[in-house]
């Protein structure tokens, strides 16, 4: 059997250093590399990584894989992260299930979810 180990998450994007600094508001990850086509922020034990890539195309459609954040009040943390730049996109509806779907600076989808 062949032994991987989950290294990072890597972001599309037009602006690099842009979106990791709009990441890192909210994460509060560190910034771990910094250059012009690509820039990464992450734990300070490096157990999570976000990487940005630098592409020439922008987003089109819907992501086929998104994060998700946990707070304990997913309302008040999606509107302080929409005072970062994202927009907000849509609210669960199932009290079962209670999270928001948010969109970076350059349309790339994350959710927010209730701890619990």
């Amino acid at each position: 059997m062949v032994e991987v180990r989950f290294r990072e998450v890597v972001i599309d994007c037009a602006d690099p250093r842009m979106l990791a600094t709009f990441w890192a508001g909210f994460t509060r990850y560190e910034r771990r590399s910094w250059h012009e086509d690509w820039a990464a922020i992450g734990t300070p034990d490096e157990t999570m990584i976000i990487g940005f890539q630098q592409v020439p195309e922008g987003k089109i459609v819907k992501n086929r894989v998104h994060m998700d954040f946990s707070a304990v009040d997913e309302e008040a943390t999606a509107r302080e992260i929409e005072t970062l730049g994202a927009t907000r996109l849509s609210v669960s509806e199932d009290p079962e299930d209670p999270f928001i779907v948010l969109a970076d600076p350059e349309g790339n989808e994350f959710c927010i979810v209730r701890e619990g």
